[in-house]
């Protein structure tokens, strides 16, 4: 038998239930072994007594009484990526609960690895999974230059549901972005179809997607059919707007696309909108000069769904990234005084 171990929750291992944390350290303990162990008042945090499902938290000091040899404490796992991205990933956390997890994905980190990406949300997972044995798993996608609501599932059961919900539309989405220009009218549909015209690079690095006029959808092989809500919410003159996008397919760079088609590129926008151009109001390209950023202005700011577990409704709302705050405050937008959803009395 060993002897009284007082035993230190880790950074990493906070807020999880005792019994989940217990038999990561020591996996040969049976869940009836830690029932008793807490009903006779064996088993302590911080001095006081606790039931097995009670939260432990980083810094806390658990008493764990004489365990049988072989049932030694198993060494916390090195972590595989740096504090310093582990801090950042979960402060981007909006949304936590049992089932899911929400991100604030900052602008310019990517989702997923592919050429040249070593960092990405996949990647960084291991950092979220705040007690459970898995990493939280993704369900949908954002353009590595895009921000907003990305939300992950905890299991494997709610990946699939999710899944499901993205995949039938039953989930609602709205972006905010800066046009270059203003789109008239200033509310309207775009419907056209998408077709990936192959990148320059090796691997096809650079892709982009060529818009299909819509009778040319069946004759074009490869092509999809797509279909974007928009709405104006303010306007600077005629040189930029504040736009409401929801995506009713989603195509990949399917806004981005959409948005150039109509003559008003996304601001930053190099791969749809021109690498380099201003636009004054009264030509074509997608920088606005200035103090104005010339990171692409594109962030999924709400994301609305069935909860996959409880059943009730899940809004998510994200805070712009600071290269789009900046620019509302120059144009001095207030998010404020626009209604959350400007497409509710039109559905």
């Amino acid at each position: 038998m060993s002897g009284v171990q007082t035993v230190t929750v880790e950074p990493g291992e906070g807020d999880q239930r005792l019994d989940r944390w217990l038999k990561r350290r020591f996996p040969q303990i049976s869940q009836g072994r830690i029932e008793k162990m807490c009903r006779k008042g064996e088993l302590r945090v911080d001095g006081g007594r606790v039931k097995a499902s009670t939260r432990v938290e980083e810094g806390q000091q658990v008493r764990v009484p004489p365990l049988p040899e072989g049932e030694a404490p198993a060494p916390v796992p090195a972590p595989r990526i740096s504090e310093a991205d582990a801090r950042m990933i979960q402060g981007a956390v909006i949304y936590r609960d049992d089932h899911v997890i929400a991100l604030n994905k900052p602008a310019g980190l990517a989702v997923q690895g592919g050429s040249g990406q070593t960092r990405h949300v996949d990647g960084l997972a291991e950092a979220l999974r705040f007690g459970y044995d898995e990493n939280p798993r993704l369900v949908h996608r954002l353009d590595k230059d895009t921000s907003g609501v990305l939300i992950m599932a905890r299991t494997r059961a709610v990946a699939a549901g999710l899944t499901a919900a993205f995949r039938h539309r039953e989930t609602r989405k709205i972006y905010w972005a800066v046009s270059a220009g203003v789109p008239l009218p200033r509310m309207g549909t775009i419907k056209t179809g998408l077709v990936k015209a192959g990148g320059h690079g090796q691997k096809g690095e650079g892709e982009k997607m060529r818009v299909v006029m819509p009778d040319e959808i069946r004759e074009t092989p490869g092509a999809k059919r797509s279909i974007t809500d928009y709405a104006v919410l303010e306007n600077v003159a005629q040189r930029a707007a504040w736009v409401a996008l929801v995506p009713i397919t989603g195509r990949t760079h399917q806004l981005r696309a959409h948005m150039a088609e109509i003559g008003h590129p996304i601001v930053g926008d190099g791969k749809y909108g021109g690498s380099g151009q201003e636009n004054l109001g009264d030509g074509w390209g997608a920088q606005l000069g200035g103090d104005i950023s010339r990171k692409l202005h594109l962030h999924a700011r709400s994301l609305t769904l069935e909860h996959p577990v409880t059943k009730r409704r899940l809004h998510l709302v994200a805070a712009l990234p600071e290269h789009m705050a900046r620019t509302w405050k120059t144009f001095q937008w207030d998010p404020a005084e626009v209604p959350e959803d400007p497409f509710e009395d039109e559905t």
